[in-house]
């Protein structure tokens, strides 16, 4: 069952709320059901404030509490201040997008699917391989540089990732290419050299390209729960991170770990990954996403 599903036969069927309202014993059970769904801390603060539109006789109904969670877990969910569009520099010279993220979340196609929207958006784009040390991640990055048609940079195998996006953004300065995309290697969020290494690239970044990287965004397995929180949190620690990509997003079991991360840690989901296609990755609409999460 879906989490709406969920609440409803456990916290409404009992004939004294439906009379009398939503009374203490449903928003508990509420309550343990948000943390059931991975929405960690931030399921306190809903029961907190659902308790007090109780106190107010505002929530009597099925379809209200449905309408005021729809409104509460979009409006968690959305930590954007309305910015939309990616950063990508002031047009002195190439915007910096750099993808991070743990082994296995996709990050490779997740850039490839990023570059193609950029691409349709009349942008020239420059893919840099700074995976230099998982075997086939360069030959992965360049067939997907020549199936969209852009251009692309690499270095050795085994080499020096932060050299290889010095390369990259001196060469789209060259070229004139308006957009360079970093694939760097998946990493452990507990592992600290590897992270120091992450710090490396954003550091040499900012040395060749003012104000670079203008977006780094944390590709996130949206099927692995808490986990998800856990490797924001600790991504946030060792770079700043402007917005997530989530994929594999199940909406109904495990989407409360995206309202957490969003809201414990004000990094926006900027995109969503829905399949396999370059076409699909969207941008993440708070409502939509409230509504997949409590639909019936």
């Amino acid at each position: 069952m879906g989490l709406w599903q969920k609440i409803r036969a456990v916290a409404l069927t009992d004939v004294a709320v439906m009379v009398k309202g939503v009374d203490e014993t449903a928003v508990e059970d509420i309550e343990r059901l948000l943390i059931e769904a991975d929405f960690g801390r931030v399921s306190f603060e809903i029961a907190s404030e659902l308790r007090a539109q109780m106190r107010l006789g505002r929530l009597r109904t099925e379809a209200e509490l449905k309408h005021w969670l729809m409104d509460r877990i979009s409006g968690l969910a959305d930590v954007s201040s309305g910015r939309q569009d990616l950063d990508i520099g002031d047009g002195t010279g190439p915007g910096v997008i750099l993808l991070v993220g743990v082994n296995g979340v996709g990050k490779t196609t997740q850039l490839a699917k990023l570059a193609k929207k950029l691409q349709d958006a009349g942008k020239s784009v420059m893919l840099a391989a700074a995976d230099t040390f998982r075997a086939g991640a360069t030959e992965q990055l360049e067939v997907w540089a020549d199936r969209i048609g852009v251009e692309y940079v690499s270095g050795k195998p085994g080499g020096d990732p932060a050299a290889v996006v010095f390369d990259a953004i001196r060469a789209a300065e060259a070229r004139s290419i308006d957009v360079v995309l970093v694939d760097t290697a998946g990493r452990l969020h507990t592992c600290g050299d590897l992270m120091e290494e992450l710090a490396k690239i954003v550091r040499v970044a900012r040395k060749v390209r003012a104000g670079a990287p203008h977006e780094t965004l944390l590709v996130v397995d949206g099927t692995v729960g808490q986990n998800a929180l856990r490797q924001a949190s600790e991504f946030s620690d060792a770079i700043p991170l402007t917005g997530m990509i989530i994929t594999k997003l199940d909406g109904t079991s495990k989407g409360g770990a995206v309202v957490a991360a969003a809201g414990e840690l004000s990094v926006p989901v900027r995109f969503i990954g829905v399949g396999e296609r370059l076409e699909d990755l969207l941008p993440f609409e708070p409502r939509i996403f409230a509504e997949t999460i409590l639909k019936d």
